[in-house]
């Protein structure tokens, strides 16, 4: 029966996925250029890449909208069988909202809505590691409130709330010497707090600057609902529906950016991000009613700092504007500690995208993100001494849609 505890703590992320799937998706024109935007003014989204920029727009208001869609599949080959199982991942759809407002020269406000941390992961009920995983749906929704000022004609501060609203559900097969098919379903939702600041240079007319701080924001979520479905005699010794709680941060992020206008038409920037995953050290799990076979436990993730380099250049031609970028992308996960609810290794980003503007007020833009996971080889070992691992290998391909309007 202890074995049947320590097996579903392990396999356990609650809000992990927030951790080991970051998504960079809040704004299609910068997604573009290789999700840049720290240091150059591109709309109303600046509410998410740098709350300084917000009174740069010379329109009273301003307001963008748009959202992503997400095709992936995750590869895993065992290394003793040769065999291959690929995920079969629904459409992700992140979105992002904002809304910008001047109040005078020198304050503008902001709202932004967005959702940086998400993501689905369907290995299936079936496969090889389904007492790891099956399947996992992670939402994470920002709501952030805003503020700007303008110091003077080239230095900017600003700054914003973020309330975060998440949710989880997670099924997987529990195993164990009694039965084949005992499975338990987890969900849960709860609210957490952080922020966000900014400060925007402009050195001269061709050349900015963008330093922006995401803080940490420990998620803390209580009475989620365990939904135990086992063999009789795994209920009687105490593998019954009960309540849970677990914590863990989402990992704070501080960018660097510098932008260049080469020319009236063509502009370059380049950035650096350095995020803090070092603050997710251990999963801890409670259950409300524990019994001999349900025992809390605690999982170490021991998750490493790790840095996102981008570059990306924007070229405009009368109302078009045209970009293109790169990223990568280091993975957190330590390869002792990689499991297939995270599958996440180190990525390269190459993106694409175009903005076309109607008349003085609307425009529309579209963007394309080809993610390349690098194949790594990982296992993982848990607390008994059994381990799981092989090859993994994942591709995303990621077309985006925006809509923006100011007057």
């Amino acid at each position: 029966m202890k074995r049947i505890l320590i097996t579903l703590a392990l396999a356990v992320p609650i809000l992990a996925l927030a951790g080991g799937y970051q998504v960079n998706l809040q704004g299609t024109k910068q997604t573009g250029m290789g999700h840049l935007g720290t240091s150059f003014y591109l709309g109303a989204s600046s509410t998410y890449f740098n709350p300084a920029m917000m009174g740069l727009d010379s329109n009273k208001f301003s307001i963008e909208a748009g959202a992503s869609f997400i095709n992936s599949v995750v590869s895993y080959q065992n290394q003793i069988t040769g065999g291959i199982e690929d995920t079969d991942n629904p459409l992700g759809t992140p979105f992002y909202l904002y809304a910008t407002y001047k109040i005078n020269d020198k304050f503008s406000a902001g709202l932004g809505v967005y959702t940086p941390f998400g993501s689905s992961v369907d290995w299936g009920k079936y496969w090889s590691g389904k007492q790891l995983i099956q399947d996992i749906s992670l939402t994470a929704i920002f709501i952030q409130p805003t503020l700007s000022y303008n110091l003077n004609d080239k230095v900017r501060i600003g700054g914003g709330l973020n309330v975060v609203l998440g949710s989880v559900e997670l099924n997987r097969n529990l195993g164990g010497p009694i039965g084949n098919n005992n499975t338990v379903n987890l969900e849960g939702s709860t609210t957490a707090f952080g922020f966000t600041t900014g400060i925007h240079y402009d050195f001269n007319d061709q050349l900015s600057f963008g330093l922006t701080y995401k803080s940490q924001v420990d998620v803390e979520l209580e009475g989620g609902d365990a939904n135990f479905d086992v063999h009789p005699a795994l209920e009687n010794a105490g593998v019954r529906n009960t309540e849970f709680d677990a914590s863990l941060p989402l990992p704070s992020m501080t960018t660097l950016g510098v932008a260049y206008k080469a020319t009236e038409q063509l502009l370059v920037s380049a950035e650096v991000s350095f995020i803090g995953w070092e603050a997710y050290e251990s999963l801890d799990f409670d259950f409300k009613d524990n019994s001999a076979a349900l025992e809390d436990s605690k999982n170490p993730r021991n998750y490493e700092n790790s840095f996102i380099y981008r570059l990306g250049l924007q070229y405009t031609l009368n109302n078009l504007d045209l970009r293109i970028g790169g990223y990568y992308d280091q993975s957190p996960i330590q390869d002792d500690f990689f499991s297939p609810e995270t599958p996440n290794s180190d990525n390269i980003g190459l993106t694409a995208g175009l903005s076309y503007t109607l008349g003085n007020n609307f425009g529309v833009d579209a963007s394309i993100l080809y993610i390349i996971g690098q194949e790594r080889e990982s296992f993982y070992t848990n607390e008994d001494g059994g381990t799981f691992g092989g090859n993994y290998a994942s591709r995303s391909v990621i077309p985006g849609i925006g809509l923006n309007y100011k007057f």
